[in-house]
Order: C-alpha cells, then structure tokens, then sequence
C-alpha cells in the first residue's frame, strides 16, 4: 500500500514518456514518406530524427541506473545495483556529517517547545488522570521488588552518605544560634522545667518509695520523710531559679548554652563525637528494625490504596501533574530553561549515538539484495527521472531542427 502512489505515478510518467517517443517515431516515418509531396516536412522530419535520438539516449541514461538496458550486460550499466554497498556506506556517512550534527540539531530544535507542549498536554484532565492512573497502577509492582531489609539498608546508606560531607557540629551551632537569636531556647527551657516539676509531682509517691527503699533500716520513718521533702523542695527550688531570668542559675546556663554553640562552631572533638554518635545510631539494630517497620507500614498502605476504586495516590499524582502543569504554563523563565536542557539532552544524546544510527541505516540497505534497493530507489525518483526522457526528447528535436536549419544555409 506505501507503494502504491509512487508506483503509479512511475508507471504514468513511463507511458508519457514512451508514448512521446512513439509519437516521434511515427512523425519521423509519416514525414519521411510524405516529403516528397510536401517539402516542409523535411523540418518535420529533421525533429523528430534528433527527438528520438535524445529520446533513446537518456532512455538508455536512466535505465541503466537500474538495471541493464534490454537485459544486456553492457559495461557501466545497472549502476545502482553493483555499487549497493558503497551507496549504503556513503548514504550512512552523509547523513552523519550533514543531518546528525550538533549545529543541525540544535537550529531544528530551537523552535520546539517541549515543555510547553507537555503542559498543555498535562492541563487537560484526561491525560493528567491517564498518567497518574499509571504511574500508581505500578506502585505495587515496584514495592514488591523492594525488601524490607533492603529498604532500611537503603535509607541508612543514603542518610550516612547524604551526612558525609555535612559539617555536623558547625551546623548544630548555627541551630542553637538560631534559637538563642529568637529567645526559643528559652520557651524550650520553660517547657522542659514545665515538664520535669509536672514529672517529680505525679511520681511523688514512687519516689518517696524509692528514697525509702535506700535508706538505712535503723533511720526512723519520719526523718527519711522529712529528707525526702528537703529533697524535693530543693528540686523545686532548682527548677524555680533556672525559670527565673535573674536567677545565677539561668545565668550558668545561658553561658554554658554559648559556650556549647562555640565549641561546636570551632572544636573538632565535638564534630568526631557527633559523627561518632550518628553512625552508631544508623548502624544500630533498633534503628534498622524501626525503619523496616515504616517502610513495611508505607508499602502496605500504598498496596491497599492502590487496590481501591477511588484511589487517593492516584488523586495526588493528578493533582500534582494538574499543578505542574499550570506552573510550567505560567511561568516563562522555568519553561524557557526546561526547553534548553530537554533541546540540549536531545541533541547531545542523539550526536552521541549517531555512530549507532548510520550503523543501521547501513546494515539494513546492507541486507537488501539488488533488485531490492534498485526498486526502492526508483520508486522514489524514478517518476522525476522520466522528465529527462521527455525534456531529451524535446531538447533533442529542437536541437536537431536547429542542425538542419543550420545545414541549409550553409549548403547555398
């Protein structure tokens, strides 16, 4: 069927084109028989003598391209066909150095507009819903590829390796700075004295157990109570001052706080403490475990939710494509970088490969025998070809009409 046009449009130019020489042909000989009665038949005859000439000329040009005229093996006949492997070659090497090129590509792709198109694609609801409904419909399957194991392995090592390279102590500071800059550090102290005064009151009667239980057995009841209550309003009285702004105690610990975002600004020790600390807790079990946990609680989430009718990743991935599309319509400077990198990524990774391509395009003209390629090709310009058989055989009459005139004035 892709044949069909080329074909018949082949077929028609060929009738034309013979037809023509036919009917020069049938001049030449009418013209021939009838000068004698009419002598300006000879102009006649003299065209249509050169028009066949030029005729069977490029008849015999263009069908040698071919094949070999008449089926004889004529020398530097049926062209195509003997020299198919170095057509190949040289069509390969032409389309690598003309067509797959860096400049070429990037003057094509200028005008592309890759991200705009997606996001006109993406704002439209259906396709938005057809992309979210696969990308959730394969949920599933990914998370079934992952272990447990596997996933708590995975997050350990990218946290350590996101971690390496992160200056721990300097950055712990720069927190604490934060919050002493802000006045939360000291919101966080009252919420832990908060906290601990509420913690010794509710547990009064265990402690008080506890301070008995170490006393000694010969100490009466009543002075272990009257220790333990000392003790407890000494505690009380701690944890009064250190809420007091005024107090000695808030002053030792607002120095002892800025000693601390100091030391971790500038000293070493607390920055090999602190990743000695962090790599013990990503190496311990109990973190592993917790992680295996969550990623199994996650996975089996995500399993049933992607099993219902209505599903709500499935409407989250819409509405996050919906939003991305909207953003990347809207604004011009993200659209305009997005086409460079995807014009750029597309130019690179095709110059890169074009070794591959012309390595196809040569292999399969490789694999097609003779006859194959001959027919492919002239199906393609044989139509065109066929002009220069009508145009020779006009070329060629005129030209010969003009001999014959030439030879009668300089015959007088």
């Amino acid at each position: 069927m892709a044949e069909r046009d080329p074909l018949e449009r082949l077929r028609r130019m060929r009738r034309l084109a013979t037809g023509l020489l036919l009917a020069m042909s049938a001049l030449f000989v009418a013209a021939r028989l009838l000068q004698h009665r009419a002598p300006w038949l000879a102009f006649a005859a003299a065209f249509a003598e050169a028009a066949m000439v030029g005729a069977l000329a490029d008849w015999f040009a263009v069908t040698a391209l071919f094949r070999h005229p008449l089926g004889l093996p004529i020398p530097h006949t049926a062209i195509i066909p003997r020299n198919k492997d170095r057509i190949g070659a040289n069509i390969a090497q032409f389309l690598e150095h003309n067509f797959i090129t860096h400049e070429v590509l990037r003057s094509e792709l200028a005008q592309v507009d890759f991200a705009g198109g997606a996001a006109r694609w993406l704002a439209r609801e259906e396709n938005s819903k057809a992309v979210a409904e696969r990308l959730a419909g394969a949920v599933p399957a990914l998370l079934k590829m992952v272990e447990d194991r596997d996933a708590g392995e995975f997050v350990r090592k990218a946290m350590a390796s996101a971690l390496q390279d992160v200056r721990l102590a300097p950055m712990l500071g720069q927190i604490l700075s934060v919050l002493v800059a802000g006045r939360q550090h000291v919101r966080l102290l009252q919420r832990v004295l908060a906290m601990v005064a509420r913690t010794l009151e509710e547990n009064r009667d265990y402690l008080r157990q506890k301070v008995h239980e170490h006393s000694p057995r010969w100490m009466p009841r009543m002075i272990d109570d009257k220790f333990f209550e000392r003790l407890m309003d000494g505690l009380q009285s701690i944890l009064d001052d250190l809420g007091d702004e005024d107090s000695e105690w808030r002053a030792r610990f607002q120095a002892a706080l800025e000693d601390l975002i100091e030391q971790l600004a500038h000293s070493p020790e607390y920055e090999e403490k602190l990743r000695g600390m962090l790599a013990r807790g990503l190496a311990h079990p109990v973190f592993r475990e917790y992680v295996g946990d969550v990623w199994q609680d996650i996975r089996e989430r995500l399993q049933a939710d992607a099993d219902l009718p209505e599903s709500r990743t499935t409407g989250y991935l819409q509405r996050g494509l919906a939003a991305f599309a909207r953003t990347l319509a809207e604004n011009d400077t993200i659209r305009e970088r997005l086409n460079g990198w995807l014009r750029e990524f597309v130019a690179d990774a095709v110059v890169e490969r074009r070794g591959l391509i012309v390595a196809v395009v040569q292999r399969v003209i490789d694999k097609w025998d003779a006859e194959t390629i001959a027919r492919k090709l002239e199906l393609q310009v044989g139509s065109d070809l066929q002009f220069i058989r009508i145009n020779g055989t006009l070329v060629g009459g005129v030209v010969g009409l003009l001999l014959y005139c030439a030879s009668l004035l300089l015959s007088r």
